[in-house]
């Protein structure tokens, strides 16, 4: 099965190497692509924003299960997932095919300083990159007109960190726009990818519990912690109206 529905978002079930190949087509195409990385708050998010929603499933090419709850919920269903596929993970490889192509890469999101150290840590880790755009994601400009900006300098990949869904807003204009690009909404990764805030350390990441490491460093979290236990509550709901669904068929 290679579409796994969750509450509505259709996830693309294929692990992470069957990732990297489809990306590596598109790119060897030079198709517009846009990559959505959906954890179960962002799943939440879209179910609450008709918008966020109809982004997602019209102008999405790749939807990845980011998040150990996207994996759960699909055993839920009984439709299960491959394996989680994370925003971050993919970014640093695709740095790393853009270092060896010499592609053209754009970057947006994170805070001044933290723009700062990654754009050198790039420079100096994949000095193959071209970075034809490295702004953080405090500009004034509307999407409209970053997107403009972003077109204009012909990439070969865009990477969002302006949370969601304006990371999603702005790679769907771009997305419409037929930008030959693989372009990402990545959430945090450049904080990550900087050193201003350390991921998980492997233990943790091994037993699926990267977001227990993040509460504990990050209490501030909290509340955005608390649309998991709101997911695995609407997919249980999900279940038993698919299951009814079922039985009635049965009769």
């Amino acid at each position: 099965m290679n579409k796994v529905n969750i509450l509505g978002i259709e996830f693309d079930n294929y692990s992470l190497e069957e990732f990297k190949d489809r990306l590596i087509n598109r790119l060897n195409n030079k198709l517009s692509t846009m990559v959505v990385t959906a954890n179960p708050e962002i799943v939440m998010a879209a179910n609450k924003d008709p918008k966020f929603m109809k982004i997602i499933r019209q102008d999405a090419d790749l939807v990845t299960a980011d998040g150990i709850g996207i994996v759960l919920g699909g055993k839920m269903l009984k439709t299960p997932m491959k394996e989680r596929v994370t925003g971050y993970d993919l970014f640093t490889w695709l740095l790393e095919v853009a270092n060896l192509r010499k592609l053209r890469v754009y970057l947006i999101g994170a805070t001044p300083a933290v723009m700062k150290i990654t754009k050198e840590k790039v420079a100096k880790v994949y000095p193959g990159v071209e970075l034809v755009g490295a702004e953080d994601g405090y500009f004034k400009d509307d999407l409209t007109t970053v997107a403009k900006r972003i077109e204009k300098a012909k990439p070969d990949m865009v990477f969002a960190a302006i949370g969601f869904p304006r990371q999603e807003q702005l790679i769907s204009l771009l997305r419409q726009k037929q930008v030959p690009a693989i372009m990402m909404g990545v959430g945090g990764s450049f904080d990550v990818f900087s050193g201003a805030v350390k991921r998980a350390p492997e233990v943790f990441q091994k037993t699926h519990l990267e977001w227990l490491y993040r509460l504990i460093t990050n209490p501030t979290r909290f509340k955005r912690m608390l649309a998991l236990p709101e997911f695995v509550v609407e997919v249980e709901k999900s279940k038993k109206q698919k299951n009814k669904s079922n039985r009635k068929n049965t009769i």
